[in-house]
């Protein structure tokens, strides 16, 4: 094991030229008993929009600040050393830019090396450290609390988290072995690999106080105050700090690798075995039940340098750029100046998927909505439902009573279609057909305003056929949610040939407003994300239809990392609803999807494949064996053969929607399919993943992306 004083960490030098620097400000404070405390302040001088984060400039300083601290604490010129951050913020962790410019497995060794060395530092100056969490702790921020002997948090802070398997990390400097050793292996393994797979679940401040990770909790009005009076009492014995869910002997013997096992099984059963992040984290945990501080730490440096160095952390941040940066600003978009306001909406429609749209168009736009149907019934019984999630909402306390009696006041219902005359943004989720849906904008676009918007949720109907029959199809817009409305970041946006810019620019303003994403795209059959996913369900359906086994179908496709298999997803989804895609692809372009009829004899049954308690599709139900059994064929394909199949199928499905111009640049693709469909940041979507498995080469000869989107290796 090498000694940190003796490594050299001059190689990282050349990273900090572009970083953004948080300086350490320390300043002494007498504390009420006459000891003084010496307070680091992390500050890289911008405001709260720009958080300070952790790059090698940044520990360099904090490093020789620690080191000063403990030679005046060996003088006895102060009796603690606490540490915070500037207003709202402590740190939110490694500056992912300069991780992604190390260049080298043994660059990324040393960054890990050194956030170890300065963060450790703060447990090893000779007198008790104290972190105070004054808002933002991620990642190495959080690991820098967790380094400090004792830790308080503002009740106010944004969020505390250990994010890094979300980002194909592991908890580098320090958290992996920490974290279990002060709250146990089960906690642990929730936050650091079940939360950051959750979405990227934050914790709030009661909740770290809850779990132990935090010691004493205090209002935000007198944070700093309150920490210094109660660092004071423990310095003095008068406050014991209670570590109730520190693990003891028993825990570590028994329970921690029952807990692990467990946790192996369920990433297993979720994520398969692709993801690496998952499980060097989960062998981290494992061994920090033994063995030492440094060895702890020595086995966080080569973990991390392994995952820095590789292609699911090179994909990753890919994706995470596409998520962060080309999300919020939607290439092909048009100038939001030339949106109209919208004071009103109207959802025609009044079922699950008009109710859904009722519910978040009040609550994030905080404007009137107006739903309709055919009948008083179906509209009483759409109001019912928006009024019963609303307070669902209020007793979960996402609401309190004034917002939720405040959004059922926004919400009505009618039949009387000519309450629609002053909406100024309509949206349809009626039946997916098409003589339905034009009916329906006939006879609405009658009583609106003739600038109103009107908006289509079909996913995979033409948008100007939809508009065809319309006096002003120029208002037309296709509007395109991914189920559940509520949680799915995406909308699809599409603009046919005859679609204004300010019916365009209002739409992009609205998903805003609602707190999506949204990208444009053409209007081609499927879009993006049901076009794609057509070509992976159609596929695995070919399979089936040759004779293949389902299980050896749903293996061929585990190599792409997909969050669901393809008969979980259709089952998913629902049998008629994957039958009708793959039916409108096939027509579309019967040379490139495959469809087949008795798909359509399996959506008519109650069920089509059984589950185990987990989600996994274990078999056939026998009623669909019974469908099948006349319908398959006797030529089964090889797993690896399926797998080359939709590879070089996605290859080329995506070329040509690039060729075809369905959206503006091939990262929009990823950002589709990550967005709203939920694929791996490892694949960066799909098109980093077909590069480097080769079938882009195969298909056209070329790559998406040059250079090609790999980790640095050694």
């Amino acid at each position: 094991m090498t000694d940190d004083d003796e490594i050299d960490f001059s190689p990282l030098a050349g990273l900090a030229a572009d970083e953004v620097v948080t300086h350490s400000v320390v300043r002494d404070i007498p504390l009420p008993s006459g000891r003084v405390l010496a307070l680091v302040t992390l500050d890289n001088g911008r405001d709260h929009t720009r958080p300070s984060t952790l790059g090698p400039a940044t520990l360099a300083e904090l490093g020789a600040t620690l080191d000063g601290l403990r030679e005046r604490a060996a003088a006895g010129k102060i009796q603690a050393v606490g540490i915070t951050g500037k207003q709202y913020i402590l740190a939110a962790g490694a500056d992912l830019s300069d991780i992604t410019k190390l260049g080298s497995k043994a660059n990324a060794k040393l960054i890990a090396q050194l956030g170890h060395k300065v963060l450790g530092s703060l447990g090893e100056l000779g007198v008790p450290s104290f972190a105070f969490v004054n808002g933002l702790a991620l990642g190495g921020g959080l690991e820098i609390a967790l380094n400090a002997t004792y830790r308080t948090v503002d009740a106010s802070a944004a969020a505390l988290a250990l994010p890094e398997v979300f980002l194909g990390l592991i908890p580098g400097w320090g958290g992996a072995y920490l974290l279990p050793n002060l709250i146990g292996i089960e906690n642990a393994l929730e936050i650091v690999i079940s939360n950051p797979l959750k979405q990227n679940r934050m914790l709030r401040p009661a909740q770290a106080l809850e779990l132990g990770i935090v010691d004493a909790l205090f209002p935000p009005a007198n944070f700093l105050e309150d920490s210094l009076r109660w660092a004071d009492g423990v310095l003095g014995g008068a406050v014991k700090a209670d570590r109730k869910n520190e693990p003891g002997k028993l825990e570590r013997l028994t329970k921690w690798p029952i807990a692990v096992k467990m946790a192996r099984g369920m990433l297993e059963s979720r994520i398969g075995t692709i993801p690496r992040s998952p499980y060097v984290a989960l062998d981290l945990l494992d061994k920090a039940r033994s063995g030492t501080k440094a060895e702890g730490f020595a086995r966080e440096d080569d973990a991390l340098a392994e995952l820095v160095a590789g292609d699911q952390f090179a994909a990753s941040m890919y994706a995470f750029d596409l998520v962060q940066k080309r999300a919020k600003r939607p290439v092909g978009a048009p100038d939001k100046a030339l949106s109209r306001p919208v004071a009103k909406v109207g959802v025609i429609g009044a079922g699950l998927m008009a109710s859904q749209f009722a519910l978040l168009f009040a609550r994030k736009l905080q404007v009137p909505v107006l739903i309709t149907d055919l009948d008083q019934e179906r509209v009483d019984r759409g109001v019912a439902h928006i009024r019963d999630e609303i307070g669902t909402l209020e007793a979960k306390g996402r609401l309190d009573a004034d917002a939720a009696n405040r959004l059922r006041s926004l919400v009505r219902g009618t039949t009387d279609k000519s309450e629609y005359a002053d909406c100024d943004f309509v949206i349809e989720a009626v039946f997916e057909e098409l003589g339905v849906k034009q009916q329906v904008f006939a006879e609405i676009e009658g009583i609106v305003a003739e600038d109103a918007i009107l908006a289509t949720n079909t996913s995979s109907l033409s948008v100007e056929e939809i508009g065809a029959k319309l006096a002003h199809p120029e208002r037309l817009v296709g509007f395109h949610f991914f189920n559940p409305v509520a949680v799915m970041p995406l909308v699809e946006i599409v603009r046919t040939p005859h679609t204004a810019d300010g019916a365009l620019a209002t739409a992009f303003v609205v998903a805003k407003g609602l707190g999506k994403n949204a990208v444009l795209t053409a209007d081609a059959p499927g879009f993006v994300v049901n076009r794609l996913l057509a070509k992976v369900m159609g596929e695995a359906a070919r399979a089936v239809y040759e004779g293949t086994p389902l299980l050896s179908v749903e293996r061929a496709f585990a190599p792409l990392g997909l969050p669901m298999t393809p008969f979980q997803l259709i089952d998913l989804v629902g049998w008629k609803v994957a039958a009708h895609v793959q039916d409108t692809m096939a027509h579309a372009f019967p040379d490139r999807f495959y469809a087949n009829e008795s798909f359509h004899r399996l959506a008519e049954l109650p069920g089509v494949v059984e589950k185990d308690k987990t989600g996994r599709v274990t078999g056939w139900t026998r009623a669909a064996e019974r469908v099948l059994k006349d319908a398959v064929g006797q030529a089964p394909a090889a797993e690896d053969e399926i797998l080359r199949r939709v590879q070089d199928g996605l290859a080329q499905e995506i070329r040509i929607m690039l060729d075809d111009g369905v959206v503006p640049e091939v990262e929009d693709i990823d950002l589709c399919l990550i967005l709203g469909a939920g694929w791996p940041f490892i694949d960066g979507g799909a098109t980093p993943y077909l590069d480097r498995e080769g079938a882009s080469e195969r298909v056209f000869g070329d790559t998406f992306h040059h250079p090609v989107i790999r980790g640095v290796g050694e």
